[in-house]
C-alpha cells in the first residue's frame, strides 16, 4: 500500500479543514503572496503613504499599465502584493462598495468599513466549494472623520489596522527597518522618504523613480494622490548620500 500524507486530499477543488485544523489552500494563497513584489503603508499625523515596487519586464511594456497602486474613492487608495489580477478584482468590488455607500447615506465610506467589506469578501472565497481564495494580501488607507488610517487584509480574510505595515517578498526585512525608524510624529514628506528608504534595502539593482509607485492621502486635503515619476525622482534625489539600510542578510 502506498504512504498517504497526512494533509492529501484536503486541497484540493474546495477549502475543507485538514485534521490538524489546517486549511491548505489559504496557506497556499499566503505562499502566493510572499512570492510578489514589496509594497508598504505608513500612517502619520500628517497622512497615510502608500509605496510599491514596480517591475517592468519588458522594455516594449507600457509602464502606465503596470499598477500596484490604486484609487479606491477620492479619500481611499489601496496597495496590492501577490497575484495582481485577483488584486483587481477586488479593487473593483471596492470601488463599488464605496459608490453604493455614498448612494445610499450620501456620504464617503468609513476607511475601516471598506477594509471590513473586503476582508468579507475574501474570507466567503475560503468557504464556498469551487472557488479559490484570492492570492493577494491589500494595503487599504486613507482619510475620513477619524482621522487617517492604514488597514491590512489577507487571503484567509482577517483585517488588521496598523501604524505602519509591509507585505510581499521583501516584507519582513522592510517590516524590520520601519520598526526601528517608524515615528507617528514624522511630516508627511519624511514619510515617503522612509517608505523609498525601506523599498530601496529591498530593490534589486539601481534604486530609481522608475522602480517604485507612491501614493499618498494628506490630512489636509482627504484626497488620493498618485505622485508622477518627475516628484519621485526628487524624493529619490532627496535620500542623496544615505547609504543604503541594511537587509537582513547583511
Amino acid at each position: 500500500m502506498a504512504f498517504v500524507p497526512p494533509g492529501a486530499g484536503y486541497d484540493r477543488a474546495i477549502t475543507v479543514f485538514s485534521p490538524d485544523g489546517k486549511l491548505f489552500q489559504v496557506q497556499y494563497a499566503q505562499e502566493a503572496v510572499k512570492r510578489g513584489l514589496t509594497a508598504l503603508g505608513i500612517k502619520v499625523n500628517e497622512g497615510v503613504v502608500l509605496a510599491a515596487e514596480r517591475r517592468v519586464r519588458s522594455k516594449l511594456v507600457e509602464e502606465v499599465s503596470v499598477e500596484k497602486i490604486f484609487q479606491i474613492d477620492e479619500h481611499i487608495g489601496a496597495a496590492a502584493s501577490g497575484l495582481i489580477a485577483d488584486a483587481r478584482v477586488l479593487i473593483d468590488q471596492a470601488r463599488i462598495e464605496a459608490q453604493i455607500n455614498r448612494l445610499r447615506y450620501d456620504e464617503p465610506i468609513s476607511v475601516q468599513m471598506l477594509a471590513k467589506r473586503i476582508g468579507d469578501i475574501k474570507q466567503l472565497y475560503t468557504q464556498h466549494g469551487g472557488v479559490r481564495p484570492f492570492g493577494a494580501r491589500l494595503l487599504i488607507a486613507g482619510i475620513d472623520t477619524n482621522g487617517p488610517h492604514l488597514f491590512e487584509t489577507d487571503p484567509s480574510g482577517v483585517v488588521a489596522a496598523y501604524k505602519s505595515q509591509a507585505i510581499g517578498g521583501g516584507a519582513p526585512t522592510v517590516t524590520e527597518f520601519l520598526e526601528k525608524r517608524y515615528d507617528e510624529k514624522m511630516e508627511l514628506d519624511d514619510a515617503i522618504l522612509l517608505a523609498l528608504e525601506a523599498l530601496r534595502a529591498v530593490t534589486e539593482g539601481e534604486f530609481d523613480a522608475e522602480k517604485v509607485e507612491v501614493a499618498i492621502v494628506p490630512t489636509e486635503t482627504k484626497r488620493f494622490k498618485k505622485l508622477t515619476t518627475e516628484e519621485i525622482s526628487k524624493h529619490v534625489r532627496q535620500l542623496g548620500s544615505k547609504a543604503p539600510a541594511k537587509t537582513a542578510k547583511e
